[in-house]
Parts: C-alpha cells; sequence; structure tokens
C-alpha cells in the first residue's frame, strides 16, 4: 500500500548532498566552479558505483529524515550513470527507509525524452510517500537565447527551454503530480531587463505557478528570481528588489528579499 502524503517517520530532518560530480557543462558568470579548474582543493571526478551504494545504504544509520540531493557545485545530470544511479537509489527507498525527500538541482541542458520519463516514473512509484520526490529545480537564468550565452557562458538557451518544456508535456500527459518544477532567475546586470519576459512565458506553460523572490516554500510550481550573491551584496540586492517590483512583485520597502539561509 501507497503511503500517503504527509505521513512521518521522524519529527526531525537533515539536508545531505551526495554530489555524483563536480564537474559542470556550462560556464555560468555568477558560478565560482566556472573560475577554477578544481572545486575541492583536488581534480574533478564523477562519483563511483560503489561510493554511491555504500553511501545510500549508509542513510540507514540516520535517525532524523534525510532530505538527498545528488548535487552541490557540480552538474549532476552530466556523470556517465545518472540515471543508473538515481533509479537505484529509489529502488532500495521502499517505504522511505532511507530518504524522505529527493530533490534535484540541474542546468537542463542534458536532459532527453528518456530521462523526463524516468524521473516521472521515480517519482511516482508505488511503495514511496507520494511527495518523495519533492521538486526538480532548474537553474536557467535567462529568457533569450543571446542573453541564456551571456550569463551561461555557453550556447544552449533553446535546447534548455525545449528539455523543460517537454518535461513539462510528459508530465501534463501522464497526469502526474510530482515532482513540482521550480524555475529559477538569478537577477543581475546583463539579464535584468528579461525578468518580464522569463515570467510571462513560465506562467503560461507551468501548473498554476507560484512566483517569489525568496526560497520557494510552498509544494507548487514555482518561478524563483534570486538576488546575485557577490562582492557588492548591496548593489546586486537593489537590482533584486527593483526587478522583482518592476514585473509586479508585492515585496518588502527596505532590506534584502530573502532569507539569509536561502540557496
Amino acid at each position: 500500500m501507497k503511503p500517503k502524503s504527509g505521513d512521518t517517520f521522524r519529527s526531525m530532518s537533515i539536508n545531505i548532498n551526495l554530489e555524483l560530480t563536480d564537474h559542470c557543462n556550462i560556464k555560468c558568470t555568477m558560478c565560482s566552479q566556472s573560475m577554477r579548474d578544481d572545486a575541492h582543493g583536488m581534480p574533478k571526478k564523477f562519483m563511483n558505483w560503489d561510493t554511491w551504494k555504500d553511501s545510500l545504504h549508509g542513510l540507514s544509520d540516520i535517525e532524523e529524515d534525510v532530505h538527498l540531493c545528488p548535487h552541490w557545485l557540480g552538474e549532476p545530470t552530466i556523470h556517465p550513470e545518472f540515471d543508473k544511479f538515481v533509479e537505484y537509489a529509489f529502488a532500495i527507498n521502499q517505504g522511505n527507509r532511507l530518504f524522505r525527500e529527493f530533490k534535484l538541482h540541474t542546468n537542463g541542458v542534458v536532459f532527453s525524452a528518456a530521462r523526463s520519463k524516468l524521473l516521472l516514473r521515480l517519482a511516482n512509484s508505488p511503495g514511496q510517500l507520494e511527495d518523495t520526490f519533492r521538486f526538480l529545480h532548474f537553474s536557467v537564468d535567462a529568457h533569450s537565447p543571446p542573453v541564456y550565452k551571456l550569463i551561461k557562458g555557453a550556447d544552449r538557451g533553446e535546447q534548455v527551454y525545449k528539455n523543460i518544456e517537454r518535461f513539462l508535456k510528459i508530465r501534463d500527459e501522464l497526469q502526474l503530480t510530482w515532482p513540482k518544477v521550480t524555475l529559477a532567475y538569478v537577477v543581475q546586470p546583463g539579464n535584468d531587463h528579461e525578468a518580464r519576459d522569463f515570467l510571462e512565458h513560465w506562467q503560461m506553460r507551468l501548473r498554476a505557478p507560484a512566483v517569489t523572490y525568496d526560497w520557494p516554500s510552498e509544494l507548487r510550481d514555482t518561478i524563483y528570481f534570486r538576488p546575485l550573491n557577490c562582492g557588492d551584496q548591496d548593489q546586486a540586492d537593489k537590482l533584486h528588489a527593483d526587478t522583482c517590483r518592476a514585473i509586479g512583485m508585492d515585496v518588502p520597502d527596505t532590506g534584502r528579499l530573502r532569507a539569509a539561509e536561502s540557496f
């Protein structure tokens, strides 16, 4: 019998990032990953199969609810065995015995129809709480192809839009609820003028999405406008706030628009 959403096994939670790789396939201007040859003080690598298996099984020793994410600094979907790794994680998580929640952060560049169908199948498979695969977070940060290339350092904007829209279409055709989709946009010089276009485009394609200037807190599709983290944080926060107001968001008059712990 499939557990119901909202059932709990433990009273507290812990976020665990099992980073499949610290390689990335694009070079975002706002990401330190694009500025160095190593990410953790050593050459970049891909996690091997035994480490992944051992790490997953080790989650059974954790008393808190585990919120699992296979991402930190790199792009998880470029791991040569990404699909195999994720499918195994869900296969051994019957009854949510290892992790209560799963979330995936991706730039969406390597996201085929087959991968979309796999993730949707895993998210809606029996034997787990129905909201186990909580959300799929796409870091997009641009609307037009030229601005995407400027901000992301690669000419992949049209492909990313195609991949996301195909995922949404498959989810709708299969009439599936999970995962929810978050589309993130880091507001910064060079893309702030496209925020409205981005918003209007995705409002028509998501399911009655929330629009937020802080970390998404609702279990629904969300369009998320983030401030840039940089040396001149006051200026970045001002640009973020001004942009959010310009596209019709009701935001505070002063101060940072997001909690300090927001991603």
